[in-house]
């Protein structure tokens, strides 16, 4: 399982899980997403950032399918990345 097209999605309301900023950033949790065997599709958008100096620039979204977001919330999140938003995190191991 790997990047998908959106139209692989097509009849699904996909979700967002993660909104990568910089290039390094968004080629990581593609590798991530892709170990974890899980499809996703990246989309393109404008991203708002700087805290003073407000600008817009480009970032990646991935979104996931809703039954695959709680284990592709677990592996972008056991790298240390932040999550978009608010996403429950399905254990990948047994605690």
């Amino acid at each position: 399982m790997a990047r998908r097209e959106p139209e692989h999605f097509e009849g699904i309301e996909p979700e967002l899980v993660y909104v990568a900023r910089k290039l390094r950033y968004a080629t990581r949790v593609e590798a991530l997403l892709t170990d974890a065997g899980v499809d996703y599709v990246v989309e393109t958008d404008t991203v708002m950032g700087g805290f003073i100096f407000r600008s817009a620039r480009m970032g990646a979204y991935f979104y996931v399918a809703p039954t695959d977001l709680g284990r592709a919330a677990a592996a972008i999140a056991k790298e240390g990345f932040s999550l978009e938003r608010a996403v429950p995190i399905v254990p990948t191991e047994p605690a």
